[in-house]
């Protein structure tokens, strides 16, 4: 390792440019050290390049500090004081300082997207994670490989952080470019006061003396908390970036805002109006029941169970859950029952009486039945529905209620014959025949 140089050997300079600015705003900061990577830090931010420009909006006394770090290790030297004798608006003048901070004059208050409830008001969750590749808006910059995203909904992924009031982060142009953060989730931070400049251009935002809100088991995970990348940045909603170095892979943690004004105005949503199954408690004019179920008048009609389709139901409420046969495999349908579909029919008649007949395991059961129009009720005399004794669902109710129906559509929809009910919950178990 070289030797640490001395001060006498490190060169840089800090230029107020007078003809840009006459109240000395804009300063020119440039290392003049070759072979050094530069360490400015100008109270409002930080750089690490050989020359940069900074600008002061407001008037005041700052304080640059330049380090160069060498093949020796890093040479603080000795702070340049700069003056500011007129302020310069135009440098905060601009959509994002005012949606971050509520422009000139004034100050705004932002809080982590979760609350102690665990319910986060506008995002799906108040912690998202990127690809280092990603910037502002959510896209991929040119040329970018480490390009993804994985938005999680804290619900359904609450192991990502403790649910709870995280504290607030305020940013003002009250004077000056100041944020103020209170950390109520992480002890050892507690309130953090600092300042922050927002380079529009570049959609980031450097702060300094602060961290974000974020969560205690991330604390040590990412080596700049104040190095930010803004994913996006409205009134009420701010997305910032950091990028993680440790405990995992490299990533960006997206760490999602909201308004203090938005989250005092929030009302939740309504919740969704679920509506009734399709064919809920169908509708029969007169004679179209029996129709249906046997053909019409001198005939008679097979139904087989739906084991290629969505066969049985539990509809609760109006509402079954069962999309397939898959969905209630195998605690309901199961191979068993597969195999009473694939030879098992049942038949409906209306030629000389009405009669019902059941085929199943090669026998052929026959009885009779009647129909009540009234409650959409059809009752089996001396027979059942196709039996599985090695289920417990097998039917063996003779009475049964068509809960769902069709009568404009039986021919590629079927019916649902409801065979149990449990009124105290409003539930049935129900089986799905279908015309062969």
């Amino acid at each position: 390792m070289a030797a640490l140089p001395d001060k006498s050997q490190i060169k840089f300079d800090v230029k107020q440019d007078l003809a840009v600015d006459p109240g000395g705003n804009t300063v020119i900061l440039t290392n003049l050290t070759p072979e050094t990577v530069s360490m400015w830090d100008y109270g409002t931010g930080k750089s690490n390049k050989q020359t940069d420009t900074v600008r002061f909006a407001f008037t005041g006394t700052y304080l640059i500090k330049f380090s160069a770090l060498t093949g020796g290790g890093i040479v603080e030297m000795d702070p340049v004081t700069v003056t500011v004798t007129k302020d310069n608006l135009n440098y905060v003048n601009d959509s994002l300082w005012t949606a971050l901070s509520g422009g000139v004059g004034n100050e705004k208050t932002w809080l982590l997207d979760i609350d102690a409830n665990g319910v986060s008001k506008f995002f799906d969750g108040p912690l998202y994670f990127y690809g280092t590749d990603m910037t502002w808006g959510g896209t991929c910059k040119a040329g970018g490989a480490d390009c993804w995203n994985w938005n999680p909904a804290w619900k359904d992924n609450t192991w990502l952080l403790d649910k709870g009031d995280y504290g607030s982060i305020t940013f003002n142009l009250k004077g000056g470019p100041f944020v103020t953060a209170k950390h109520l989730m992480i002890g050892t931070r507690g309130t953090e006061n600092g300042t922050y400049f927002l380079d529009k251009d570049k959609k980031t935002l450097s702060l300094t003396d602060v961290t974000p809100l974020h969560d205690l088991n991330r604390d040590q995970c990412v080596a700049q908390w104040g190095n930010i990348q803004i994913l996006s940045l409205t009134e009420n909603t701010m997305q910032l970036a950091v990028r993680r170095t440790s405990c995992e892979g490299p990533c960006l943690l997206v760490y999602n805002f909201i308004s203090k004004t938005y989250a005092s105005n929030w009302t939740p949503p309504p919740p969704p109006v679920k509506l009734p199954d399709e064919g809920l408690n169908p509708v029969f004019a007169p004679g179209e029941l029996l129709n249906m179920l046997t053909g019409g008048s001198g005939l008679g009609r097979f139904w087989v169970l739906d084991a290629g389709g969505n066969p049985v139901d539990w509809i609760a409420k109006g509402n079954g859950w069962t999309t397939n046969k898959t969905s209630s495999f195998d605690w309901g349908w199961n191979q068993t029952w597969d195999e009473v579909a694939q030879t098992g029919w049942i038949r409906f008649d209306n030629n000389g009486g009405r009669h019902y007949s059941r085929f199943q395991d090669g026998t052929v059961t026959t009885g009779t039945y009647t129909i009540n129009e009234e409650t959409n009720e059809v009752t089996l005399v001396d027979n059942v529905l196709l039996q599985n004794s090695a289920s417990w669902m097998s039917p063996a109710n003779k009475v049964l209620k068509v809960i769902k129906g069709f009568p404009d559509s039986y021919q590629t929809k079927g019916v649902w014959f409801g065979v149990s009910f449990d009124a105290s919950k409003d539930e049935w178990l129900a089986f799905h025949y279908i015309i062969p």
